[in-house]
C-alpha cells in the first residue's frame, strides 16, 4: 500500500475514533466504512475493526469510568450474555459477498442511528432493563458483533435509550466496556484472523488510540457537535452502499 494511503486512512480512522469515543463507542462502523472504501478484504477488515477497537474502547472506558459514568448494575446483565456470543460469532467465517451484504446494512443501520442522535437532546434517567432483555439483547447483539467485527454498541446504545434504561450520559459509560469485552471476546474467538492484520496496523493503531483519547476526554464532559454526527453518517452511508452493490 502506498504510503500516502496509509497516511489517508490513518487521519480517517483518528477522525472515526475521535468523534466516536465521544459518545462512548469506539469507532468500529468508522473503521469498516473505510476500509470498505478502500475495498480491503473481508478477512482484513474484520479482525482489524476489532482489534483497533479494542484499544479505542479501553481508552474510551478508562475516560468515561473516571468520569462516574459507569454502572455495574446496567453493564453486567448485557455482558453476561454477549461475551461468549461475541466469541462463536468471531469463530464463524461467512462467504465474502455475504459479508459484505452484511456489513453494509450495518453501516447503513449506524448511519441512520449517527444522524438521529445528532438530534437527540439529552434524556433523563430511566428505569432499569428487566433481566430477561437484557441478557436476550446482548446475546443477539453479542454474536452480531462477533460476526461482523462491530463492537455492539451502535446498537446498545440505541436500546438502552429507547427503552429508557438510563440517560445519554449513563448509556455512554456503559457503552464503552461493552464493547471492549465483545471486541475482545470476538478476536479471541477466531485468533488465527490476527495473522491478516495489515502491515500498517502499527501505525493506524496509534492514530485511533491518539483520536479516542480526545475524543473520550471531551465526551466524558460534553455532547459532540451535531454537525459531526451528520458528516460521519454521510460517510457510513457510502461505505455501506459500496459494500452492498459492490
Amino acid at each position: 500500500m502506498p504510503v500516502s494511503e496509509t497516511v489517508i486512512i490513518a487521519i480517517l480512522f483518528f477522525a472515526g475514533a475521535a468523534l466516536y469515543a465521544s459518545v462512548g463507542h469506539a469507532g468500529a462502523s468508522a473503521y469498516l466504512a473505510v476500509m470498505g472504501l478502500y475495498s480491503f478484504a473481508p478477512g482484513v477488515m474484520k479482525p482489524t475493526a476489532l482489534a483497533l477497537n479494542i484499544l479505542v474502547a479501553a481508552v474510551a472506558t478508562l475516560k468515561f469510568y473516571r468520569a462516574g459514568l459507569f454502572s455495574w448494575r446496567l453493564f453486567w446483565p448485557f455482558a453476561i450474555a454477549s461475551i461468549p456470543a461475541a466469541f462463536i460469532g468471531g469463530a464463524m467465517t461467512l462467504p465474502t459477498r455475504s459479508y459484505k451484504i452484511v456489513v453494509g446494512i450495518v453501516l447503513l443501520y449506524a448511519a441512520v442511528w449517527m444522524f438521529r442522535s445528532s438530534f437527540r437532546p439529552l434524556q433523563a434517567a430511566g428505569h432499569p432493563p428487566p433481566l430477561w432483555a437484557a441478557i436476550v439483547s446482548g446475546f443477539a447483539i453479542g454474536f452480531l458483533s462477533g460476526l461482523t467485527g462491530v463492537g455492539g454498541g451502535i446498537f446498545l446504545s440505541p436500546l438502552i435509550l429507547y427503552m429508557a434504561w438510563a440517560d445519554t450520559r449513563a448509556t455512554s459509560g456503559v457503552a464503552a466496556p461493552f464493547i471492549l469485552v465483545n471486541s475482545i471476546a470476538g478476536l479471541l474467538g477466531h485468533l488465527s484472523s490476527v495473522s491478516q492484520l495489515p502491515p500498517s496496523i502499527p501505525a493506524w493503531a496509534a492514530a485511533a488510540v491518539v483520536g479516542g483519547w480526545i475524543g473520550a476526554t471531551y465526551g466524558s464532559k460534553h455532547a459532540p457537535p451535531p454537525v459531526l454526527r451528520q458528516l460521519l453518517s454521510l460517510v457510513l452511508v457510502v461505505a455501506g452502499v459500496k459494500l452492498i452493490l459492490y
